[in-house]
């Protein structure tokens, strides 16, 4: 798959198989993921795998903290924007509606988007999710370098015919994560990327958000 066909195909999955995913795999794809650039070649990633009944174990522990509403805690808290500005909230709002109208859903309704919402927690029952630490010391930019090696990952993904989703709420218990993971105190669990098999039955893979026109999002001039 050339680069241009997986950037037009990748999507959010929120729904994949049990189908297991082989280390091998996984590390084919990190390995040729790590040629993301990153500020003076820093390359501040550190990657956790969790795997099999490792992400069977993460899954049930994230489900039942969820289920018994215990506050999230992420690593990395950034402050939302006081004021969205107008155009992109109203593509938020959008977003929210639109989803919920195609899964027949009432956004009124708790239950409804409470049922919605587990699906994160259960990290969309991948079967492999990867996470994305950096220093604590380090700032926005290598967050910035985060991104870059993330949307390599899910790109290089397509290419293994594997579905992928980026989430912060997969980190949202970075204490679960370094626990069974092993990583240390020292690294920010930063972010999720679940990855595995799309499951084509389900409705949640259907839905497709619009993208803005080139032509409204680029100013060239010369």
């Amino acid at each position: 798959m050339n680069i241009i066909d997986a950037m037009k195909s990748r999507f959010t999955c929120r729904a994949f198989t049990s189908e297991p995913i082989d280390n091998e795999t996984i590390l084919s794809i990190i390995e040729a993921a790590l040629r993301a650039p990153s500020w003076g070649n820093t390359q501040p990633w550190e990657i956790f795998v969790a795997n099999g009944k490792s992400t069977d174990r993460l899954r049930k522990a994230y489900s039942e903290r969820f289920s018994n509403d215990v506050p999230v805690n992420p690593d990395i808290v950034r402050p939302l924007p006081k004021d969205w500005p107008p155009t992109l909230k109203e593509r938020y709002e959008k977003l929210r509606k639109d989803r919920s109208d195609f899964l027949g859903l009432d956004r009124k309704d708790q239950k409804d988007m409470r049922e919605l919402m587990v699906r994160n927690f259960r990290f969309f029952d991948a079967p492999s999710v990867i996470f994305l630490c950096m220093d604590r010391s380090l700032t926005p930019w290598s967050l910035f370098d985060l991104g870059a090696i993330s949307q390599s990952i899910m790109l290089i993904a397509c290419e293994y015919g594997l579905g992928t989703a980026v989430a912060v709420q997969l980190a949202s218990y970075p204490d679960l994560v370094r626990q069974e993971l092993g990583i240390p105190e020292n690294l920010s669990v930063c972010i999720g990327i679940a990855i595995g098999k799309i499951n084509t039955t389900s409705p949640q893979n259907t839905f497709r958000t619009p993208r803005r026109a080139v032509n409204e999002v680029v100013r060239i001039k010369g």
